[in-house]
């Protein structure tokens, strides 16, 4: 493991590949990997794509990465698809439409399945994205599956959060939804040559400007320009057109990215951001230990008489859960 850690941050490719595997194997390799790269973390600056199946978020991320490296940066890809409730599998076809990246040194593309994980992501995105972090990635863009509004998470692993619209996907009424605009740092109406594109861009920026949600976001929530200019650290969100397939508008993107990353650094939402990011992750492995710890201390016969229980109504489920944690401590003391 110590020589692929070190293979890892010399950036070499196969070594990411391999490591990157371990981690979404094993729980174990992941805490070893982390233990050993986190110090040379924190460097990268973590983009997440989001929105709707169809407007075309792998499209965006490849003329964005093409525009990205022209400025001579490298960039690492995370791209996370569906896994099938039913096979388990997972057609992991992003990186099809990525395929105009494929043999440049400077880029490199991961799929990840997302194993029944809500949220847009897979369970080891985060780790993945400080392996890639730690590889020595300018820039780590993160595509979320697509499957709608409940895909808020990356807004909890990424520094700029993109949300991409395109017209005629009913986008008016999308915009209004919670969830959507409360996550975005950059706003993007992609296939706008298509008809009816200014009025997704007009929908858009009025929901922003117009009500009590305001246009600005700070501290990964939507606030009224009052507030935030109050507590000095406003972000107004930008709306931006772009046509992904001939590559207009990437440049106007790739510098709304490098605009914001000054405003969080300027203005401490950085720091900010990462405390929050920090505690979300170790609160999500503590869920996992203390369900590990659970699951060892309750034999499955007294989990499964205590939830028959439940289920016939002759237990409450608060009761139950009491009397599994009163298991679990008797265990632990025993």
């Amino acid at each position: 493991m110590n020589v692929l850690i070190e293979q890892v941050r010399q950036g070499q490719i196969r070594a990411i590949a391999r490591l990157i595997t371990q981690v979404e194997n094993s729980s174990t390799a992941a805490e070893q990997a982390i233990e050993a790269l986190y110090p040379y973390t924190g460097k990268a600056h973590v983009v997440g794509l989001t929105g709707s199946p169809g407007a075309g978020k792998s499209t965006v991320v490849n003329a964005l990465v093409k525009t990205l490296r022209q400025q001579n940066v490298r960039v690492g890809i995370i791209a996370v698809d569906p896994t099938s409730p039913f096979t388990g599998g997972a057609l992991l076809g992003d990186r099809v439409r990525m395929r105009d990246l494929s043999g440049d040194p400077g880029v490199y593309i991961r799929s990840m399945a997302s194993r029944g994980s809500l949220g847009g992501l897979a369970k080891a995105t985060a780790s993945v994205i400080k392996v890639l972090d730690a590889a020595g990635f300018d820039y780590v863009l993160v595509e979320t599956v697509g499957a709608g509004q409940a895909e808020v998470d990356i807004a909890n692993a990424a520094h700029t959060t993109v949300v991409i619209e395109a017209p005629g996907m009913g986008d008016e009424i999308q915009s209004i939804k919670a969830g959507i605009l409360e996550i975005a740092d950059i706003l993007v109406v992609n296939k706008a040559d298509r008809p009816g594109a200014d009025r997704t861009v007009r929908s858009l920026k009025m929901m922003l400007h117009l009500g009590p949600v305001g246009g600005t976001r700070q501290s990964g929530r939507i606030s009224s320009p009052s507030t935030a200019s109050q507590n000095g650290a406003a972000w107004n969100i930008p709306v931006l057109e772009t046509v992904a397939t001939e590559e207009k508008g990437m440049a106007e993107l790739a510098e709304m990215l490098g605009k914001h990353m000054a405003h969080l650094r300027q203005s401490g939402e950085w720091l900010k951001r990462e405390k929050e990011r920090s505690w979300r992750e170790v609160e999500m492995l503590l869920q996992e230990r203390f369900m590990a710890q659970f699951q060892a201390s309750v034999a499955p016969e007294v989990r499964d008489g205590l939830l028959t229980a439940v289920a016939e109504r002759k237990v409450d489920p608060f009761t139950a859960v009491r009397q599994l944690l009163e298991k679990t401590e008797s265990k632990r003391k025993g």
